[in-house]
């Protein structure tokens, strides 16, 4: 069947081995969405610019509208269905309840995706790590502060007067 490729795709989505046929074409995004049920991962604008689509893609925050689902044979892969252990949220999910940092909801799959990157990299960011970490990530409704400070919240790191006046 031409424009199908067979692929053990991928190595793993949140800790589940999976394998199927996919069209060459068909994105990282779609297959989760389509293939494995996984809705958690947005799409927003489908472009790579929103970063609505954000999962960890070999320990790397990716948009996931940008990457071919063959790029993923073999990859490890982490999605927002992944954080929340059964009704548990995990730490980060917790920090963004706490601080407000949800209003529509529908960034914030993205944005944890986002903030776990950066919590894996850097323990206790300052501030323009964490907004440099969350930049590709667009939200019309918190206006970012909330989100800022449940990453602050999270790594137990003071707000230093002043800091959030820009965020």
């Amino acid at each position: 069947m031409t424009g199908v490729q067979t692929c053990a795709l991928p190595s793993s989505v949140n800790g589940l081995l999976y394998e199927r046929e996919c069209a060459e074409h068909r994105t990282l995004l779609r297959f989760l969405r389509e293939d494995l049920g996984l809705t958690g991962t947005k799409e927003g604008c489908g472009m790579g610019e929103c970063g609505a689509c954000t999962v960890i893609f070999n320990g790397h925050a990716v948009n996931s509208c940008m990457v071919l689902a063959v790029e993923a044979d073999g990859a490890v892969i982490h999605t927002i269905e992944g954080e929340a252990n059964g009704p548990k949220l995990s730490d980060i999910q917790k920090a963004f309840e706490d601080n407000h940092a949800v209003q529509c909801g529908f960034c914030t799959p993205g944005m944890v995706m986002s903030v776990k990157e950066l919590l894996a990299t850097t323990p206790k960011p300052d501030v323009e790590a964490i907004k440099e970490a969350v930049e590709g990530n667009f939200c019309r409704c918190t206006g970012y502060t909330q989100i800022v400070e449940a990453v602050l919240d999270l790594t137990g790191r003071p707000k230093e007067k002043g800091e959030l006046k820009h965020v």
